[in-house]
């Protein structure tokens, strides 16, 4: 795999100096090309053999482009504290670049497992799992429209120990070579075939692996610049054409987003088997509720000394009563050690962005809680039933939710989904009472008459959802809502009893 990157490919500086010009003007050209257009980021990985020029190119590339609309980001040594109370690909969901701009990683999400792989911190299973997300999180952002371009700087090991020959002898150099870096290259052999893995597995039809020679630096820079150039141009020019079909396609449909809601299909669902009928009396309610906030406050403690986070996600349709099953858990908890999260459309800084940024950036810290008004689920809901996403975007947002939520539960998070349903007869009771209640009269909108009017096409959106995201790591609970107090006791006991269960391994 690597014989390529082992030729000895060099180029003469006079050479170098007459191509760079060119380089660097058409470097400068395709960027702000990209800034105006603002359809895609562009995401540059560098990794390889170390003393390959993976830093040197980080720094010739901040050159030769406009550094203010450049991010770069070095994932070097020890995580922070604050990285590891999360999952590990928070840090790189928060480090993405927004639509426009162009991202540039050293050390990132490959890093880590080739060094626990060379030294047998995981077994070849882990490994491979590993490898899994980081194919899904790179084919969610490629399917986004952002372009991913990964670069494997390579040496041989003669080339290797040459530089750290050369670097050790030179006084102004010599703190560049470490002992870690000599046991590293003792260790040659293993890290090329745990590089020969990763490349094998995760070279993409979305995001393939540059493998560049990096011994001679006028090479190497050539040679990577040139290929960020036509990937990003190719890449533009594929944008503007989709734009120009998808323009057309809309002109015919007659519809300004060129996008039209599914219709039901049948009108058998999963909600419409649900028995809508427990209740509560106010005696027990008040019993019941007591006892179980009180359980819960114990359980956030402990969670809280243990340093496990918990997350709640809540669905359902207007008016069944996410709000006030989020008021009696939060009645429980230390106001400090939790945080609401409600979401509507997201704003100009979230739309510049996948759709899964805006939820990753709000995980919670190590036994915190946060809790989610509305989700990410808004893909699959209103996203797909208002045609604010295509088809194709809904689609696949199933598999992105599944594989974005086991990362949260490998992550040792505690996730509990709760779907709370009412009847569209319960519904428009709650409609009715909110327009004659005045501190109530605000939570009534047209849209919510708007998306009652809906209500099959929003049941088999939650139907499609809840069949395919309820998976093992992450099953939906479901709340018959038309009893206010029988939801509000049903969730609180499923919030204790999933943290029970954390507290108990």
């Amino acid at each position: 795999m690597f014989e390529t990157a082992e030729l000895g490919q060099k180029i003469p500086k006079k050479e170098f100096k007459s191509r760079e010009r060119e380089l660097w003007t058409q470097l400068l050209q395709v960027q702000q090309e990209l800034r105006q257009l603002g359809r895609f980021q562009v995401i540059i990985d560098f990794a390889g053999v170390h003393g390959g020029g993976k830093v040197a190119m980080l720094n010739q590339l901040n050159r030769w482009m406009d550094a203010r609309w450049l991010i770069t980001r070095a994932f070097q040594g020890e995580v922070t504290q604050e990285e590891s109370e999360r999952p590990p690909f928070w840090r790189y969901w928060l480090a993405l670049p927004p639509k426009g701009q162009i991202g540039m990683y050293l050390s990132g999400r490959y890093s880590q497992p080739l060094l626990d792989q060379v030294y047998e911190k995981e077994t070849s299973a882990e490994f491979d799992r590993r490898l899994g997300h980081i194919n899904a999180f790179e084919k969610a952002l490629a399917d986004d429209g952002a372009l991913l371009i990964k670069f494997w700087m390579h040496l041989s090991k003669d080339a290797q120990k040459r530089i750290y020959e050369a670097q050790s002898a030179d006084p102004d150099t010599a703190w560049q070579v470490t002992e870690r870096d000599w046991k590293n290259w003792n260790n040659y052999d293993r890290f090329i075939e745990a590089a020969q893995r990763i490349i094998a597995r995760t070279s993409t039809g979305e995001a393939a692996w540059h493998i560049v020679e990096g011994e001679d630096t006028y090479f190497r820079s050539l040679r990577v610049g040139e290929i960020i150039l036509d990937s990003i141009s190719q890449h533009l020019e594929d944008t503007r054409i989709r734009d120009k079909v998808k323009s057309k396609l809309q002109q015919a449909n007659g519809n300004s987003n060129g996008r039209k809601a599914a219709k039901p299909l049948t009108s058998t669902t999963v909600l419409g088997n649900l028995d809508m009928t427990p209740s509560l009396s106010k005696a027990d309610y008040r019993e019941e509720l007591k006892a179980g906030q009180g359980r819960l406050a114990k359980l956030q403690r402990e969670a809280v000394a243990r340093g496990i986070s918990t997350v709640l996600v809540f669905e359902g349709p207007d008016a069944a009563g996410k709000g006030g099953a989020i008021r009696r858990l939060t009645g429980a908890l230390d106001a400090s050690k939790y945080r609401i999260w409600p979401f509507a459309a997201p704003t100009d800084e979230e739309k510049a962005q996948h759709y899964l940024w805006r939820f990753w950036r709000c995980m919670p810290r190590a036994g915190r809680f946060a809790i989610f008004d509305r989700s990410w689920y808004g893909r699959v809901l209103v996203e797909r039933v208002e045609g604010l996403a295509t088809r194709d975007e809904w689609q696949r947002a199933y598999a992105e939710i599944n594989d974005f939520e086991a990362q949260l539960v490998e992550g040792q998070l505690v996730l509990a989904k709760f779907w709370i349903h009412i009847t569209a007869e319960e519904q428009l009771n709650r409609f009715k009472a909110r327009e004659k209640t005045p501190h109530k009269r605000w939570k009534l909108t047209e849209e919510d008459w708007r998306n009652r009017e809906k209500w099959g096409d929003y049941e088999m959106a939650a139907h499609d959802m809840i069949q395919r995201t309820n998976t093992p790591q992450a099953p939906w609970i479901m709340v018959e809502g038309n009893s206010k107090p029988y939801a509000r006791i049903k969730v609180i006991r499923d919030v204790c009893d999933r943290l029970e269960q954390a507290l108990a391994q």
